[in-house]
């Protein structure tokens, strides 16, 4: 038996009353912050054109694009909005299948919300705390290098049990959406080495596809059965090494959503145990950018694969938020990192370009190629003194979580840099609403205090 059929029986049989109250708190929480990441992502680049493409691909009234208000069809939906979540890397990931499971999973399941009508707030909850089971179990699954983009990849499996669960599907059902979506299935790490805006981008297409893939498998659409296990099954062809039985043991009693991280700066997140070691040097020892020899960020292999670029002139956005070197030099000038740090006047900021040029991210051996920890960072001052720590558990984690009053704070915080201004009390109002997800009838009520 194939794997996906065990996936597919537990989207359709499980109920909310199975979901414990550490898995609704982390389903509200990260809900919460990913409504204000892709209010921040709105004013991100790309997202304008974007939105004046689409107005050739079809009319439709479905669904709302985020901030920006626009009525469109429900695939066109959850393309834009996913993109506005994923496009500022500011969004939660679960570290150990690297995946963040909220990109392509939210945008996908709200536009067929919209679209559908009468989804209640614990229709949602369910939906989204079982989408992450399956987006995150199958990136626990995995144990190859990445060679394809995981959040996009295993994100549109997710989105599909997601909706399938909004929908009603029984699991034969789910099961035809997951191949109509693997037949449609995008995204490769080329995007992420160049630091492209395709990277996010790859997380939009497979919002769309899993809606269209939902709606071929609710008109009867039938496709290939073994499509994880498979001989070119996602797990032989896009991963080619995975371990599918703990997973497969841990359905119903490990709530994935309870071990997602927040990101608490907009860059990937392997920059941010570098970060979170350089800001409390930077706070302990009162070091000045000028007090800096040298940097070394002794990583693991994927950590260095991931954000072990050089900064460079002319760098993109995208490119700046996956080098360690450059995040790592604005942390140290400017004791955070924060959306500013990724406008063109930070980034050609030459005190900027020669701190980065004086921090170096080094791969070291780790038998887990998934691993983002352990890190070390040894700093080296110009008179002469030697600085050192590890961190094990990167800040965010479950393990060492952001508080509330941090996460709500970075949530107000997007709100307000949005493209549109969207006003405060609506901010305040979906803090409310979100914390008593289970009350609300109809769900798209976020959607509306998310505009403008």
């Amino acid at each position: 038996m194939d794997a996906v059929e065990e996936l597919c029986r537990y989207v359709a049989e499980t109920t909310l009353a199975e979901v414990p109250a550490p898995a609704r708190l982390a389903t509200k929480t990260f809900l919460l912050d990913s409504l204000g990441v892709a209010a921040v992502g709105s004013s991100a680049p790309f997202v304008a054109e974007l939105v004046r493409t689409q107005a050739a691909w079809g009319s439709g009234d479905d669904a709302r694009l985020w901030v920006h208000g626009d009525r469109v069809p429900a695939p066109t939906a959850a393309l834009i909005n996913a993109y506005q979540v994923h496009n500022s890397e500011y969004d939660c990931v679960h570290e150990g299948a690297v995946v963040h499971p909220l990109a392509v999973l939210l945008s996908a399941t709200l536009a067929v919300a919209e679209r559908q009508g009468g989804v209640s707030g614990a229709d949602l909850m369910l939906a989204l705390a079982v989408g992450v089971d399956v987006a995150a179990g199958i990136g626990v699954a995995a144990k190859s290098p990445l060679r394809f983009f995981r959040p996009a990849t295993a994100g549109a499996f997710g989105a599909c049990a997601a909706i399938g669960k909004l929908r009603g599907f029984d699991a034969t059902t789910v099961r035809q959406a997951m191949s109509a979506v693997y037949g449609q299935l995008s995204g490769t790490m080329q995007a992420h080495t160049e630091g492209s805006l395709m990277l996010a981008l790859q997380v939009a297409f497979n919002a769309r596809n899993a809606v269209v893939a939902t709606d071929l498998a609710a008109a009867g659409l039938d496709g290939p059965r073994n499509l994880l296990e498979g001989p070119f099954g996602y797990f032989k062809l896009i991963e080619t090494d995975y371990d599918w039985a703990p997973v497969a043991a841990a359905l119903r009693d490990t709530w994935r959503i309870t071990e997602v991280a927040h990101k608490p700066f907009p860059s990937g997140r392997a920059t941010h145990g570098i970060l979170e070691i350089l800001l409390r040097m930077r706070e302990q020892h009162d070091l000045a950018a000028a007090d800096v020899a040298s940097v070394r960020a002794l990583v693991p292999p994927l950590v260095q694969h991931l954000i072990g670029r050089p900064a460079q002139p002319n760098m993109t956005a995208n490119y700046a938020r996956l080098s360690g070197s450059y995040v790592g030099a604005r942390a140290l000038l400017n004791g955070t990192v924060d959306v500013p740090d990724f406008r063109a006047e930070a980034m050609a900021d030459a005190g900027s370009l020669d701190l980065a040029g004086r921090i170096e991210v080094i791969a070291v051996d780790n038998p887990d190629p998934n691993a983002l920890v352990p890190i070390t960072v040894e700093l080296k001052t110009r008179d002469g003194r030697t600085l050192s720590e590890t961190v094990d558990v990167i800040y965010g984690n479950p393990a060492k979580p952001m508080s509330r009053e941090a996460h709500l704070a970075k949530f107000r915080r997007n709100l307000a840099n949005a493209a549109r201004p969207v006003p405060p009390e609506n901010g305040e109002r979906l803090i409310e609403l979100v914390d008593d997800l289970e009350s609300i009838e109809d769900a798209t009520v976020l959607v509306e205090l998310l505009q403008a």
